[in-house]
């Protein structure tokens, strides 16, 4: 059975009234959604808080849930969409956090899945360049930074970043090469490479 097909059985279930299905739903996504929503919120409280409404949110309306795409998709998407009320209602602009929180909830820093050459020139240009992609990914507008972060922090794929983002695929494909192109405008400097050539 698939990852998706056990999700529709838990929804099913959920959907019956089945409490415990959903309570595990919960389990499985809690820590990938926060996870999503640390790219956006910087405050750990609030990502605890964004999450939890979220999931409140799924839960009132997985009656209307009807399978159309992926459980998890559709919970990006009302977890995406909280986070923007969430910031928008207390006047906030969203934050990239470089630290990350792995499937078993340890924490860790962005700058350490980077190549370590073992001296402190190379530590150092990692450091810079971790630096410079956050503060891009920061930068770029709402959209693009949704899409970036859907693609390269949660590995999805470009059909489920549609769905979550509501668009065509064609949107995202755009949304995302013009993210990278921003990205590497910052770290052309950096890395010191042409500027025909992206990295």
């Amino acid at each position: 059975m698939s990852d998706r097909e056990l999700d529709q059985q838990l929804v099913e279930r959920a959907q019956r009234g089945e409490k415990r299905a959903f309570d595990l739903l919960v389990s499985k996504y809690q820590r990938r959604l926060a996870r999503l929503l640390s790219r956006f919120i910087r405050d750990g409280a609030d990502i605890e808080d964004v999450t939890q409404e979220a999931f409140v949110k799924a839960y009132r309306a997985l009656p209307a849930f009807r399978g159309e795409s992926a459980f998890y998709t559709w919970l990006y998407r009302i977890g995406i969409n909280t986070a923007k009320n969430f910031l928008s209602s207390s006047g906030r602009r969203p934050v990239v956090n470089s630290e990350i929180e792995d499937e078993d909830g340890e924490s860790y820093d962005m700058a350490s899945q980077l190549p370590d050459y073992n001296t402190p020139e190379s530590e150092l240009m990692n450091k810079q360049i971790l630096a410079a992609v956050n503060t891009v990914v920061e930068r770029l507008p709402e959209e693009l930074r949704t899409a970036i972060s859907l693609r390269e922090m949660e590995g999805m794929s470009y059909d489920d970043i549609a769905r979550v983002m509501d668009c065509p695929i064609g949107t995202v494909r755009s949304r995302i090469f013009r993210a990278r192109e921003a990205i590497a405008v910052e770290l052309r400097p950096l890395l010191d490479t042409a500027k025909n050539r992206r990295w």
